[in-house]
């Protein structure tokens, strides 16, 4: 199975989970990529059987200009667009495999939001399988990942092969 993992990270939590989910899809035989959505192209899409999305959650959804500039306040050096935008081109890139959201957040009430919700609304507007978004805790914006959760995102990429 060939994965693809598109993601956006502000502090490197994010960058952490896709490591962590990488080695749970790899240990069952995926062969993954992980390109950073600003980088990301149409090429990359060809051949993949799955395509896993992720982001940190900023003011409860997607990272936006706003939330990137207060990143930076934060010692964070993010890229000028990520995610939200990539998602706004992947209908021109054809994909029809299957897909997944993931993300950071630092909490798990109604008011933390989601940005693993908002990418899946995303995807299924474009692509027919789409799996339930999954979130991993971080105690901080800057980090680090909430004890456990690298080893459930791990866990979590093994389920999804």
């Amino acid at each position: 199975m060939n994965v693809l993992i598109v993601i956006e990270t502000c502090f490197g939590n994010t960058a952490q989970v896709a490591e962590a989910v990488t080695n749970g899809l790899t240990s069952r035989g995926a062969t993954v990529s992980v390109v950073k959505a600003h980088e990301c192209r149409p090429e990359h899409v060809q051949g993949v059987d799955l395509l896993l999305v992720g982001a940190p959650t900023h003011n409860r959804g997607l990272p936006g200009p706003a939330s990137r500039r207060l990143a930076v306040t934060q010692g964070a050096n993010p890229p000028a667009t990520g995610v939200a935008e990539w998602l706004e081109e992947l209908p021109k890139y054809g994909y029809q495999g299957k897909a997944a959201a993931f993300d950071s957040v630092s909490g798990t009430t109604f008011w933390n939001g989601s940005a693993a919700k908002k990418i899946q609304k995303k995807l299924v507007r474009v692509i027919d399988d789409v799996a339930e978004p999954e979130s991993f805790l971080v105690v901080a914006a800057e980090g680090p990942s909430a004890a456990g959760e690298l080893e459930r995102a791990e866990k979590w990429g093994a389920s999804l092969v």
